[in-house]
């Protein structure tokens, strides 16, 4: 057995198995099966939302959200740089054009207060991230967006249950988007869900991810299906849904276990100068997707980056660059160095480490004592 430790590995039982054996041997309802309405069902009872409409993935969700609150061409959505490319990409995929605003330095998400700045006539949402498992501050950004009256979409794929005083993440905007691929909280190998409250968004959002179909009866009817909106195919399978029916049944026990190791991992790496983990700066339930360290600027990362590999442990940078600064936005846009300073600060310092529920104590002590080589 190798003694490695990878950056994530999946929490897999029996269950996954015979819920995957189920819907395979069933011999038909592979694409829209049993499981996928299940899946949705779990979903809207534990977020506690109206409507959970599943994807093939977060990225989908995205895009799937976006339309289905019409923003298209000519439109603006205020969003971070300090994010998987994603949820940059997912405007640009609408037609829309995303505008960066900058980070906060407590949590990494949204600054309020530089969004404010960037708003314009043609702002037609807000689209924030829960960094790392962990609520940005979401309520001046809800003001805002009532203000302007466009929607909240919180882009949760790294938060899924995650909260922010008590409201789960992901539910307190107008609509929130999800990501259960591999390394996710709630992994499914790949998929996505939206969820929302508004029954009007939940009937586009179904619409967009079939095709524009109206009726969801298509393999089961002989009519060649109704088709009323302009749509495409980003459904869940069932073989893909009947893995995420498994993982919510033990969702609760994977985050109490995320939160124990990053608990320990945190009371050690606070002892070490210049090494702060990130929190959720006291607005909530952190889920830790991704447990993630900041370097005081005299750090050499790559040399922490190094001793962590020399000792067969993974790391990985998330996310440097900004997506302002990716070629594919400095081409398209313009973006230069300095337009948003406390992102290109933060995506200069910011390293994460193995993180997910079974990691072992004695895994726990290796990963710190590689830092605490590449510190010296």
């Amino acid at each position: 057995m190798s003694d490695e430790i990878p950056l994530f590995e999946i929490p897999w039982d029996e269950s996954d198995i015979a819920n995957a054996t189920d819907s395979i041997s069933r011999g038909a309802y592979w694409a829209n099966g049993p499981y996928i309405d299940a899946f949705e069902r779990g979903l809207e009872e534990y977020l506690g939302v109206e409507h959970a409409v599943t994807v093939n993935s977060g990225t989908t969700a995205l895009v799937a959200a976006l339309k289905a609150y019409g923003i298209g061409e000519g439109d603006e959505v205020i969003v971070p740089s300090f994010t998987f490319i994603a949820t940059a990409n997912a405007v640009r995929l609408v037609g829309a054009t995303p505008v960066f605003a900058d980070i906060d330095r407590r949590t990494y998400g949204l600054d309020p207060e530089h969004v404010e700045t960037q708003v314009t006539d043609d702002t037609a949402a807000l689209l924030p991230i829960h960094p790392f498992g962990a609520a940005c501050d979401v309520d001046p950004l809800a003001d805002i967006a009532a203000g302007l009256e466009v929607p909240l979409i919180e882009d949760a794929a790294e938060a899924f249950g995650g909260d922010y005083h008590g409201r789960t993440l992901g539910t307190i905007g107008d609509a929130g988007a999800f990501s259960f691929c591999q390394n996710k909280v709630l992994p499914t190998g790949e998929g996505g869900a939206v969820v929302t409250d508004d029954d009007a968004v939940a009937r586009r959002l179904e619409q967009f991810r079939s095709h524009g179909r109206s009726s969801s009866d298509y393999f089961d009817s002989a009519s060649s299906g109704e088709y009323t909106a302009l749509g495409t195919n980003i459904r869940m399978s069932d073989l893909v849904a009947s893995i995420g029916c498994s993982q919510l049944e033990r969702v609760e026990t994977h985050i109490s276990n995320r939160r124990t190791v990053a608990t320990q991992l945190s009371e050690q790496l606070r002892a070490l100068e210049g090494v702060e983990p990130h929190t959720a700066d006291g607005y909530g339930r952190h889920v830790y997707q991704l447990y993630t360290v900041t370097l005081d600027p005299e750090i050499d990362r790559k040399s922490v980056i190094d001793a962590l590999d020399r000792r067969g442990i993974a790391s990985k940078v998330y996310w440097d660059p900004g997506v302002h600064l990716t070629e594919t936005y400095r081409e398209e846009y313009g973006s230069e160095v300095g337009a948003l300073p406390v992102t290109e600060e933060i995506t200069s310092r910011v390293l994460s480490l193995p993180m997910h529920p079974n990691l072992k104590p004695q895994e726990i002590d290796r990963i710190v004592e590689g830092v605490t080589d590449g510190l010296e």
